[in-house]
């Protein structure tokens, strides 16, 4: 016999839902997606057009004027170094540590005794904070400000990556750990040569949001770094767009300023800080949904 197949109608309801659900999911994405449409076609546009505001979502006047300039500001490119230096010391330090600090978290109270009290000690953390001065005070006194360490250190342990992740470990079948064991593996071994490599997906997702995290962050550097030129990327371009700075500029630099507007330079900056998070998410994608499936499961 043919198995035929018998398409479900939906009732009127559910149609007038559904279609409700895809308007407006539709209208959230275009109003995310079509600023960030300006402010490309605004960075590749003239001056004039940018000033008599007839750019809109394609580009007036088409010119790379503005990424030209952008890429000859010696500030720039020296705060995109120090970002770069941020992400590539901050994202293997913080996911080691929260790797080392979710495998035994995810114990049983038999096997780590005291092991609800000191997860309450991580969990507090996330709901109360010292406050801005003591924490300021704290790194002051370790000798963190002015050096990469203060954009590193003071955010390395992520609570909310490390319950994620702790969730996804109790997940694991304890048969692997107990083979493991009679063959006289530590736990050390367990940890990195059974856990780990089951937990890719969700390793992967939490890599990139410490990535996103140490990328976009400006707070810290703008009240650890006293020097302009110490300043991460997202940090110095807050500080140009609400108040630039010219004395940095070389008179050359200043009279090919004079000839755009400082709205097209600042689209320009603004792309500039966006564009090598939009070229990593793509390769991690895949993993995002799984690994936050995953994570999500109480365990």
């Amino acid at each position: 016999m043919k198995n035929i197949k018998r398409k479900i109608k939906k009732s009127p309801g559910e149609k007038a839902f559904e279609a409700f659900n895809y308007t407006l999911l539709t209208i959230l994405a275009l109003s995310c997606l079509l600023p960030f449409i300006h402010i490309f076609a605004l960075s590749l546009s003239s001056a004039t057009a940018a000033m008599q505001g007839r750019v809109g979502l394609w580009p007036v006047d088409f010119t790379f004027f503005a990424y030209n300039f952008a890429f000859t500001e010696t500030g720039l490119i020296n705060s995109i170094w120090i970002s770069i230096q941020r992400v590539a010391l901050g994202v293997p330090i913080s996911m080691g540590l929260v790797i080392l600090a979710a495998f035994p978290l995810s114990k049983t109270d038999k096997e780590l005794p005291g092991r609800t009290i000191i997860s309450w000690f991580f969990v507090i953390t996330m709901v109360v904070g010292a406050g801005l001065i003591p924490f300021f005070l704290v790194v002051s006194a370790t000798g963190l400000r002015n050096t990469i360490w203060a954009l590193v250190i003071p955010s390395a342990v992520g609570v909310f990556n490390i319950t994620i992740l702790l969730n996804v470990f109790r997940q694991i079948p304890r048969d692997y750990e107990e083979s493991a064991l009679v063959e006289g593996a530590s736990q050390f071994r367990i940890l990195w040569q059974i856990y780990v490599p089951l937990c890719k997906a969700t390793l992967a997702a939490l890599v990139l949001f410490t990535t996103v995290g140490h990328w976009n962050e400006w707070f810290h550097g703008m009240i650890f770094m006293d020097m302009r030129a110490d300043q991460p990327m997202q940090t110095y371009l807050r500080g140009n767009l609400i108040m630039p700075d010219f004395t940095l500029l070389s008179p050359e630099q200043f009279i090919l300023m004079m000839q755009f507007n400082t709205r097209t330079f600042g689209a320009a900056q603004i792309m500039i800080g966006t564009i090598p998070i939009l070229l990593v998410y793509p390769f991690l994608q895949r993993y995002f949904i799984k690994g936050m499936a995953l994570g999500g499961l109480k365990g």
